[in-house]
């Protein structure tokens, strides 16, 4: 295999940090990937959406924290030992910004092939997945990818759709 042909094999993945909620394993790409923290008390701020958290000073920097439960309508849970933080960081149109999202658990780091992706299903013309990246099985297990650009910027109520019944090898 040739340099050129590593390159270009490399270039076909892309890495994503997985966690978990209510369950499910969910990917964010690694390289929005700050830090993982584990879960401390946040400041509240009036007037907020109720899955913002509040704040924390990150050596710094006002960092919002969502919890990602509630921005996907997801049951509420107590925080324990293990809830943590993932810090993440995106390029917007207005500068970076960085927010935190509160998971269950964080889990892996795969490696994952763009031609393994697949998209979510268009389940109605009302549904708001564009924060979904797409859907891909790793180790017998459906991944769902998220898209943290929209998840971080996106003023709008986020719902996962209903996957139960989708099969990514049938896409």
């Amino acid at each position: 295999m040739s340099s050129e042909d590593v390159e270009v094999q490399a270039s076909d993945e892309q890495q994503y940090l997985t966690f978990i909620m209510a369950e499910e394993e969910y990917g964010v790409d690694i390289l929005a990937v700050q830090e993982i923290r584990g879960w401390e008390e946040t400041t509240s701020i009036p007037n907020a959406p109720d899955y913002i958290q509040g704040v924390i000073n990150l050596r710094g920097t006002i960092v919002p924290i969502m919890d990602l439960r509630r921005r996907f309508g997801l049951k509420p849970v107590e925080y324990s030992p293990i809830t943590v933080v993932i810090i993440l960081k995106v390029s917007t149109d207005q500068g970076e910004k960085v927010m935190g999202i509160v998971v269950d658990a964080v889990s892996d780091v795969y490696s994952i092939k763009h031609s393994d992706v697949r998209q979510p299903p268009d389940l109605n013309q009302d549904d708001n997945s564009d924060f979904l990246r797409g859907l891909v099985n790793v180790k017998d297990k459906m991944v769902i990818l998220l898209d943290v650009g929209t998840l971080l910027t996106s003023r709008h109520p986020l719902e996962l759709p209903s996957l139960s019944e989708y099969d990514p090898g049938h896409a």
